[in-house]
């Protein structure tokens, strides 16, 4: 077997099938395992998807949020098992992959205009 073939076989067991399909300006919480001393608890982060690194199961998001007028974002390997689930509370119609822009937006302007579906 070549090392492709056997990188192969480890990793589809370790990638999710389970996703929702997310893009770009979708707005999402992020379930996240934290652990505490000797306890593990689920702690919720709710923000906009401002970009989406694509790569199997290196595969990454990258949410940001206000939290107290500071822009926050975090970078969540999608196929981790510290990330219990994503739930998307709502799509927003953006014309771009990477919304880095928004980093310079403050309070209205940051808005994005919501996507019925």
């Amino acid at each position: 077997m070549s090392k492709a073939a056997i990188l192969e076989s480890v990793v589809k067991d370790l990638i999710k099938t389970d996703l929702p399909a997310f893009r770009p300006g979708d707005t999402v919480i992020v379930h996240v395992k934290v652990r505490e001393g000797g306890k593990e608890r689920i702690q919720k982060f709710e923000g906009t998807i401002i970009a989406i690194k694509h790569g199997g199961i290196a595969e990454t998001i990258t949410v940001r949020k206000i939290a107290s007028g500071v822009g926050v974002e975090r970078t969540f390997p999608v196929h981790s098992p510290n990330v219990a689930k994503f739930e998307i509370t709502r799509h927003s119609k953006v014309r771009r992959a990477k919304l880095y822009f928004l980093r310079d937006k403050v309070g209205k302007k940051a808005r994005l205009k919501e996507l019925r579906r």
